[in-house]
C-alpha cells in the first residue's frame, strides 16, 4: 500500500512499511525511510506504481480548468475528494483525487485552505479583487523584467529619469526600479553608480558627487528666498584707509587692515571685520538662513555661500567702498612692537584696495623682505605688519621657523561652463607653503582680535562661543578657556562673519558689549548651544566634502595628464613630481610637477609615472598633489621611501586609482 501525504506544504508519496495507527513508517521512491503522522496522509493507493504516481497526477492536474473547478465548488467548506467527484462526475480514481488535491492546493486565490485536504471557494468579489491584484503583479514583474533587460544592455528606461536622484542616493528596495536596478547590477557586476553612468544617466562624474552632497545636506536646493537687510543707525567714518589680503577667488571679504602713524610716534594697527550682524538681527530671515547653512561650503571650482548674494555685497569689504565694520585698533610701540592697548569700535571704514595672493606673493615674501625690496603698493605697511606678526607669534610662544610648516594646495579649474564640473574642465594644482609672510600677517592679526574680543566678552559677562584646546582636544565651548595649540588664554571665531555662523553670533555679542546694550544671547540661551552644536557638526561635514572633492580633482588631474601622454613619443613617460629641464608642452602651465623625463625603468612604455612617498605599508602620497591611496603592488619598503608608480585605471565614481610599482627613485637614478 502506498500513500500521498503532505509535508512542509508539499505533496509526497511513499510505500507503507508499518502502520502504527497514529503514525506510519514509510519508504520513499529514493529508498529513504521516515515517519509520517497519520493526520498528514491525504490518500492511500495501490495503482499506479509509486515511482510514476506523482508525475501522472500532476499531468492530470494540469488539465483541470481552475475556473470550472471553482464553479463546481459549494459555498461552504468541502473536502478535496468531494469536489473531485463533482468535477469528474463519478467516484474519482486515485489519480483523479490526487490531481484535484494538487490543483486545489496550487490555486490559493480561488481556494482558501481550511485544513488538511479541506478548502473553501473564494467569494466572487474576493476572487475578482485577488485576480486583479495578481494581474497587477504579473504586469509589474513584466515591467521589472523589461527594466532589468534594458539596464543590462546599458539602456536607461525612460521611466527612470525622474527617479535618478532617489535611485542613486536613497534607494527604496520595495520599488520596481530599485529591484530591476539591483538585478541588472548583479548581472553586469557593476555598482549602481557605474551602471547608471554606463547608461548615460550621469551628466558628469563631478555631478554625481556634488548632487549626493546636495541631496544629503541641501534637500531644498542652494538658492535663497528674498532676504531684506535691516537698517542701523549712522556710523562714524574712520579716518583711515584699509586694505584686505585674500585669495583671488574670494568674494566674501571678511577682514581688512589699516596702518596709521600716531602723533607720539607709535603705530596704530587697525583690524576691520565686516559687520553683517548689523543688518541681520537675531531671528531675522537672513539669520535663520545663516543658522541653517552655518558656513560657506568650499570645493575646487565652486562654493555654496552661507549668505545670499545681496547680503554679501552689502557687507563684503570691497575696494573703493565705505563699508560698515567692527574694528579693533591696536597701539603698537614703534621700537619694540609691543602692543600697548586696544580699542574697539563699530564704524564705517574706507577700503582702499583688495590685495590678492597671486599678485602679492611674488612681491611680498621672505626673499623680498630679506632684500629690503619695497617697490610695490603697501610695501611699507606690509613690512611693518610682518615684523609685528613675528612679534605676536613669539609672544604666543610659537617659533618663527617655518621649516616644519604644512603645505597648502590651491586648485584652479578652467571650466567651459559657469561652474566647475564639465567633463572637459582642466584643473591645475599649485603648492603654497603655509606660514608665508602673507599667511603669517593675516593669521596673527586674526588670532589677536579673536583672542582679545573673547577676553573682553568674558570680562564684561557676555557669553560667546569659544574654541578651546586642552590636552590636545579641540572643542567648542561657551566658556572662555585656553587654546593650547595657539598659545592664547582664550580664542573665539569672530573674524569671518560672512562665512561662518558662529562668527556672526559672536559679532552680535561684541557689538552689544561695545554699545553697553543687552546681549543678543543670554547665558544658557538654548539658541547658543544649538548654534554651537550644529555648527560643529556641519563644519565637519563640509570639510569632509571639501577633502572628498579635492581627491576627485586630484584624480581628474592624473587623468588629464594621462590624456596628455598621447602627444608624447612612445619612448617617453611623464614623471609627476620630479624635476626636469624641459617643461611639459601638453598643458602649458609649466609647474614643477608637469615635465617630461626619460624613464629607464619603463622605457618604451607610454604611461604616466608619478613620484610618491611611502607613508606606511602600501599607503603612499603622490608628490605635488594632496592625493593619498594604497598601492597594492608596492613591495615592503620603509616609510619615507620615494617611489615611482605607473598610473593605470582611474575610477572617478569610487575615487580609486590602480597603479603599478615602477621602482624606487634610487633605483631609477642608478
Amino acid at each position: 500500500m502506498n500513500i500521498l501525504y503532505e509535508e512542509d506544504g508539499n505533496f509526497k508519496v511513499g510505500s507503507i512499511m508499518a502502520d502504527n495507527t497514529t503514525s506510519l513508517q514509510i519508504e520513499s521512491v529514493s529508498g529513504k525511510r521516515s515517519k509520517v503522522k497519520a493526520a498528514n496522509v491525504m490518500l492511500r493507493f495501490t495503482q499506479p506504481a509509486l515511482a510514476e504516481f506523482m508525475a501522472q497526477a500532476e499531468s492530470v492536474a494540469e488539465g483541470i480548468e481552475v475556473d470550472f473547478l471553482w464553479e463546481c465548488c459549494p459555498p461552504d467548506e468541502f473536502g478535496s475528494e468531494q469536489i473531485a467527484a463533482e468535477y469528474f462526475g463519478h467516484t474519482p480514481s486515485s489519480l483523479e483525487a490526487a490531481a484535484t488535491l494538487i490543483r486545489l492546493h496550487s490555486a490559493p486565490i480561488y481556494f482558501h485552505k481550511k485544513g488538511k485536504g479541506r478548502y473553501r471557494a473564494a467569494p466572487p468579489d474576493v476572487l475578482k479583487a485577488a485576480l486583479a491584484g495578481a494581474e497587477r503583479k504579473r504586469q509589474q514583474l513584466a515591467l521589472q523584467a523589461r527594466y532589468t533587460g534594458q539596464l543590462s544592455r546599458f539602456e536607461l528606461p525612460g521611466e527612470f529619469a525622474e527617479h535618478l536622484t532617489q535611485l542613486l542616493y536613497k534607494p527604496d528596495r520595495n520599488t520596481l526600479e530599485v529591484k530591476a536596478l539591483e538585478a541588472a547590477c548583479a548581472a553586469t557586476h557593476l555598482s549602481v553608480a557605474h551602471l547608471l553612468h554606463r547608461c548615460g544617466a550621469l551628466t558628469s562624474t563631478h555631478d554625481y558627487h556634488f548632487q549626493k552632497f546636495l541631496f544629503e545636506n541641501f534637500p531644498n536646493g542652494t538658492g535663497f528666498p528674498p532676504v531684506e537687510i535691516g537698517t542701523w543707525e549712522e556710523l562714524p567714518l574712520a579716518g583711515v584707509n584699509a586694505f584686505s589680503i585674500d585669495d583671488a577667488t574670494t568674494t566674501e571679504i571678511d577682514d581688512a587692515v589699516s596702518v596709521e602713524k600716531l602723533a607720539n610716534g607709535n603705530w596704530r594697527i587697525g583690524v576691520h571685520i565686516a559687520a553683517p550682524a548689523l543688518g541681520l538681527p537675531r531671528d531675522s530671515v537672513g539669520d535663520k538662513i545663516a543658522a541653517q547653512r552655518l558656513s560657506t561650503v568650499y570645493m575646487p571650482g565652486r562654493k555654496i555661500t552661507m549668505l545670499p548674494d545681496n547680503v554679501v555685497q552689502a557687507f563684503t569689504l570691497c575696494a573703493d567702498r565705505v563699508c560698515p565694520a567692527l574694528s579693533m585698533y591696536n597701539e603698537v610701540d614703534c621700537e619694540t612692537l609691543e602692543i600697548l592697548g586696544h580699542e574697539s569700535r563699530v564704524e564705517r571704514i574706507h577700503i582702499a584696495a583688495n590685495l590678492r595672493h597671486d599678485t602679492l606673493e611674488p612681491l611680498f615674501n621672505e626673499e623680498t623682505l630679506a632684500a629690503g625690496k619695497l617697490d610695490y603698493p603697501y610695501a611699507n605697511e606690509l613690512t611693518l605688519l610682518w615684523h609685528l606678526a613675528q612679534k605676536l607669534e613669539t609672544v604666543r610662544g610659537k617659533p618663527s621657523d617655518n621649516s616644519t610648516q604644512q603645505i597648502d594646495y590651491n586648485f584652479h579649474v578652467e571650466s567651459e561652463e559657469l561652474v566647475a564640473g564639465h567633463p572637459n574642465d582642466r584643473v591645475s594644482i599649485t603648492l603654497r607653503r603655509r606660514g608665508s609672510p602673507i599667511d603669517k600677517v593675516v593669521s596673527e592679526l586674526m588670532i589677536l582680535v579673536n583672542s582679545e574680543w573673547g577676553k573682553h566678552l568674558a570680562e564684561h559677562g557676555f557669553v560667546g562661543i569659544y574654541r578651546t584646546q586642552q590636552n590636545g582636544k579641540v572643542k567648542m565651548s561657551t566658556v572662555a578657556a585656553p587654546h593650547q595649540g595657539l598659545g592664547v588664554a582664550q580664542y573665539m571665531w569672530s573674524s569671518s562673519p560672512l562665512r561662518r555662523y558662529v562668527d556672526m553670533v559672536n559679532q552680535r555679542q561684541i557689538i552689544a558689549m561695545l554699545r553697553d546694550g543687552e546681549p543678543a544671547y543670554e547665558k544658557n540661551d538654548p539658541a547658543l548651544y544649538t548654534a554651537m552644536r550644529d555648527f560643529d557638526t556641519m563644519y565637519t561635514i563640509y570639510n569632509d566634502f571639501q577633502r572628498h572633492m579635492e581627491r576627485y580633482w586630484c584624480l581628474r588631474w592624473l587623468q588629464q595628464e594621462q590624456t596628455n601622454m598621447e602627444a608624447l613619443s612612445p619612448t617617453l613617460s611623464r614623471v609627476a613630481g620630479l624635476p626636469s629641464p624641459q617643461p611639459s608642452p601638453a598643458s602649458g602651465r609649466g609647474g614643477e610637477r608637469e615635465e617630461l623625463s626619460l624613464n629607464p625603468a619603463s622605457e618604451s612604455l607610454r604611461e604616466l609615472i608619478v613620484a610618491a612617498v611611502v607613508l606606511r605599508e602600501n599607503l603612499v602620497k603622490v608628490d605635488g598633489i594632496p592625493l593619498i591611496f594604497r598601492a597594492p603592488s608596492l613591495p615592503e619598503l620603509p616609510p619615507n621611501t620615494r617611489v615611482q608608480l605607473a598610473i593605470g585605471e582611474i575610477d572617478l565614481l569610487d575615487l580609486h586609482v590602480q597603479t603599478r610599482f615602477a621602482g624606487t627613485l634610487e633605483e631609477v637614478a642608478c
